[in-house]
C-alpha cells in the first residue's frame, strides 16, 4: 500500500505507512520529496545503503540544502566505484566549491582511499590552484601521480609539474620542464638535485647552456655537480664556441683579436681556425695575416684568406662594372656635335660660338663675318 501511495504521489500517506513499518530506504526517498531534508538524512543514516545515500545527497543537492548533502556525500566517496558520478552531479551543476568541501572533509575518514586524493588534487588544479603544492608536498604518496601529472600539465602548473616529476623518478621531464618554464618552475637546489639523477646525457650540457643564458653567475656551482659525468674535451669545446659566439655577437674587434691571441698561446689551433669565421666580419686580415706567420700555423688561416681574397675581388669586379656602367650613361647623355666644313660647331646656337672665331683666311661661315685683318696685305 505504502508503495502504491508512493507511485501515486501521495507522499504523505507513504510517509506514514513507510515509518509504521520502519521502511527508512522507502521512507528517505518520500522525505526528499517532501522537501523534509533533515528528515530524509535521518532516515537515511538508519536504512544506511548506498543507493538511499545516492538519492538523498542528489536531492539535497538540487535543493541546495549543501550541508545536509555533505553529511549524504562522506558515506559515498569512501566507494571508489561511486566516487565519479558523485562528482560529475556536483560538477555539471557548477558547484565546485561545495564538492571541495566535500572531498576535504572526507581526507581524514578511516576508509579514504587514492581516489579521493587523485581527485582532489584534479580539483585544486582547475578551481583553487594556490592549494595544489600544499596538498601535493603532503598526499603525493596516495595519489594517482601519471593522472594528476596530466591536470597539472594542462592547467599549466610548471612547479608542481616538476614535483610530481621528481617523486616519479621521470627526472629527465623534471629538468626539461625546469628548463623550459624557468620562471615558474625553476630552483637552484632542486635544479642541482635533479640534474645529477638524469638518464639522458645530453640534457648535462642543455643544462649547461640553459645557466649561459639564464644564470651565468651560477655556472660554476652547476659545474662541480656534473663535474664527474661530463666529458671534459666535449664542456671545454662547448665553452670555447660559446666563447667564440659571444665575441661575435659583441661586435667588439679587440675582443675578437684577444680571443685569437689566447687561442694561439694556449695551443689551440682548430679553435683559432674555426674563430677566423665566426667572427669574420670583426677581424683584420692584416692582423690575421701576422699572427699565422708568427706561429706558423699558416694552413689554419688560408681558408679565411681565400674567402678574404675572393670577397676583394668581387668587390673589384662590381667597381669595374659600375665604372663601365656610368661611362656607357654618359656617352649616351653627351649632345652630338654639328660638323661645319673641317671645323665642329656646338649644337647650341650663335651665341655659343665665340664672336673672335679666327677661320681660315678667305673664308666665311654662314652667319658670320670675317673681321679685318690691320696691319697685314695681301
Amino acid at each position: 500500500v505504502g508503495d502504491r501511495c508512493y507511485e501515486e504521489d501521495m507522499y504523505e500517506a507513504a510517509k506514514l505507512l513507510y515509518n509504521n513499518v520502519s521502511n527508512f530506504a522507502r521512507l528517505a526517498s518520500t522525505l526528499v520529496h517532501l522537501g523534509e531534508y533533515q528528515a530524509a538524512v535521518d532516515s537515511g543514516r538508519k536504512a544506511n545503503s548506498t543507493r538511499t545515500w545516492k538519492e538523498v545527497c542528489f536531492a539535497c543537492v538540487d535543493g541546495r540544502e549543501f550541508r545536509l548533502a555533505q553529511i549524504c556525500g562522506l558515506h559515498i566517496v569512501i566507494h571508489a566505484d561511486e566516487l565519479e558520478e558523485l562528482i560529475s552531479y556536483y560538477q555539471d551543476r557548477g558547484y565546485f566549491e561545495e564538492l571541495i568541501a566535500l572531498l576535504e572533509a572526507a581526507l581524514g575518514l578511516e576508509r579514504a582511499h587514492m581516489g579521493m586524493f587523485t581527485e582532489l588534487a584534479i580539483l585544486y588544479s582547475k578551481f583553487k590552484p594556490q592549494k595544489m603544492r600544499e596538498h601535493l608536498e603532503l598526499f603525493w604518496s596516495r595519489v594517482n601521480i601519471p593522472k594528476v601529472l596530466r591536470a597539472a600539465e594542462q592547467a599549466h602548473l610548471w612547479a608542481e609539474l616538476v614535483f610530481l616529476y621528481d617523486k616519479y623518478e621521470e627526472y629527465d621531464n623534471a629538468i626539461i620542464t625546469m628548463m623550459n618554464h624557468p620562471t615558474d618552475a625553476w630552483k637552484e637546489g632542486q635544479f642541482k638535485d635533479i640534474i645529477a639523477k638524469v638518464a639522458n646525457v645530453e640534457l648535462y650540457y642543455k643544462a649547461l647552456q640553459f645557466y649561459l643564458d639564464y644564470k651565468p653567475l651560477l655556472i660554476n656551482d652547476l659545474l662541480l655537480v656534473l663535474s664527474p659525468r661530463l666529458d671534459h674535451t666535449r664542456t671545454v669545446n662547448f665553452f670555447l664556441k660559446d666563447a667564440m659566439q659571444y665575441a661575435a655577437e659583441s661586435k667588439d674587434v679587440e675582443l675578437a683579436e684577444k680571443l685569437l691571441q689566447w687561442f694561439l698561446e694556449e695551443g689551440k689551433q682548430e679553435c683559432f681556425a674555426a674563430c677566423l669565421f665566426t667572427c669574420y666580419d670583426l677581424l683584420h686580415p692584416d692582423v690575421v695575416l701576422e699572427l699565422a706567420w708568427r706561429h706558423n700555423i699558416m694552413d689554419f688561416a688560408m681558408p679565411y684568406f681565400i674567402q678574404v681574397m675572393r670577397e676583394y675581388l668581387t668587390k673589384v669586379d662590381n667597381l669595374d662594372a659600375s665604372e663601365s656602367l656610368r661611362k656607357e650613361e654618359e656617352q649616351v647623355t653627351e649632345p652630338t656635335p654639328i660638323v661645319f666644313g673641317q671645323q665642329l660647331m656646338l649644337t647650341a646656337g650663335p651665341s655659343a660660338v665665340p664672336p673672335q672665331t679666327n677661320f681660315p683666311y678667305g673664308y666665311t661661315a654662314p652667319g658670320f663675318t670675317q673681321p679685318p685683318v690691320y696691319g697685314f696685305n695681301m
